[in-house]
């Protein structure tokens, strides 16, 4: 979406929550609730000596890409996906961490039940966004949509130490854009009557759908504007971008989303995987990251609840071609040995020598743990596997991901980059 420059000055401070003045909520029962600088604001909270400097999370490898960089760094011209070496050149005065994944589910998880605790009905986007339906919550609770959402700030601030922005709509589409455009720390309120306003000014590129090759195709025909797209025949649009693509930008820009939030929304896949500095041809060392990784993978499926009944891994080399390959297991598995040794045979047994630019494991076919049954093997002592990776799920949630590990992980190894 266009920056807020790009905006006619006034329209956000129009619908922005400020001092307790708050437009008009009736019937704006869905929120969106997005955590500002997710990861960045987690690792300043252990570390609040980089309050004022530029913090920047992600791969730290010649290979690597931010997942997340605060404001500071933003400002900097920094941003989510772009090469860390791109971010060093425009901020070399950055720190540069690596991801912390167990801090950050750790806060997701906290996060998502403060939400659940006003409504049933949420939908996780990731692990730092969700939309919620806050209609039952309004007449339980006697609160207004805004209240919920400033409920929802405080809480998060005062039990995690982080921010969040809150977008307040009668839709998902313009309460995920009212979220985006009052960050960092803010609420927007967006009311039913007033949709038409607040979309009309807001560049094309605001649509959900439009990238950029869509957003040059509508400015070539002098549609920079949401307002021009609501304003242009249907069959005009379809002409420039096939029937369902108009259809649906049409639809959006005159104020209609009839999606519901839909609660609980079954996770299909767990994985993990990285990208190495240097092509690898060593099996050690592919094995070596299969083990991190399986590790990463199977602590995402216990903190969840989670088992997989099919490992996959996935291998990319140098000339990028991609291979997958999978084994279905005949006991669903969230233990890291079982899902390691799985990993660890498909690479020895289905995948052809090469050099390896990125090796990732993933956990497939999905269930929750107690309805799939436990994993029980003749060759481990399952319950001391298991055990084993509940102490460590434990030991990593208090003192960081390193804090424990495989001592085959302790060897020297290729700087990698993490996704």
């Amino acid at each position: 979406m266009g920056r807020s420059g790009d905006l006619p000055r006034g329209l956000l401070e129009r619908f922005r929550v400020r001092d307790g003045a708050c437009p008009d909520d009736t019937g704006c029962t869905v929120l969106h609730v997005d955590m500002d600088a997710f990861y960045a604001s987690v690792e300043i909270r252990a570390r609040p000596e980089l309050l004022e400097r530029p913090v920047v999370v992600g791969g730290v490898g010649g290979r690597g890409v931010v997942s997340s960089a605060n404001y500071i760094a933003r400002g900097f011209g920094v941003r989510s996906a772009m090469p860390t070496a791109m971010a060093r050149k425009l901020c070399p005065q950055a720190v540069f961490l690596p991801p912390n994944f167990a801090a950050y589910q750790e806060v997701s998880a906290g996060m998502m039940r403060i939400f659940r605790e006003l409504t049933p009905l949420v939908e996780p986007l990731s692990l730092d966004e969700a939309f919620l339906d806050v209609a039952g919550a309004l007449r339980r609770l006697r609160r207004t949509p805004a209240q919920l959402g400033a409920a929802i700030r405080e809480r998060v601030q005062a039990e995690h130490g982080v921010t969040c922005s809150v977008g307040v709509a009668a839709t998902k589409f313009v309460a995920k854009l009212a979220s985006g455009l009052c960050k960092p720390d803010g609420m927007m309120v967006v009311p039913a009557a007033e949709i038409m306003d607040f979309l009309s000014p807001l560049p094309v590129s605001a649509l959900w759908g439009v990238g950029a090759r869509t957003a040059d195709k509508l400015t070539q025909q002098g549609l920079t504007r949401v307002s021009d797209v609501a304003r242009t025949p249907l069959p005009r649009l379809r002409r420039m971008l096939g029937n369902a693509s108009a259809e649906h930008l049409y639809a959006l820009a005159n104020g209609v989303d009839g999606r519901r939030v839909v609660a609980e929304v079954a996770e299909k896949s767990i994985g993990a995987e990285e990208t190495f500095d240097v092509d690898q041809t060593d099996r050690e060392v592919l094995r070596r990251e299969l083990l991190r990784l399986s590790e990463r993978t199977a602590a995402s499926l216990r903190a969840r609840d989670l088992r997989a009944r099919t490992v996959s891994i996935k291998v990319r080399f140098s000339d990028f071609t991609t291979i997958t390959r999978s084994k279905t297991l005949q006991v669903p598995t969230n233990l890291s040995q079982e899902v390691y040794r799985t990993a660890a045979r498909l690479l020895a047994e289905q995948v052809p020598p090469g050099a390896v630019r990125l090796i990732g494991v993933r956990a497939e076919q999905l269930g929750e743990g107690d309805a799939m049954g436990e994993q029980l093997t003749l060759d481990a002592p399952e319950r001391g596997w298991r055990e084993a990776d509940e102490a460590a799920d434990l030991a990593r949630t208090k003192f960081g991901t390193a804090a424990i590990r495989p001592a085959s992980l302790l060897k020297g190894r290729p700087e990698r980059q993490g996704r």
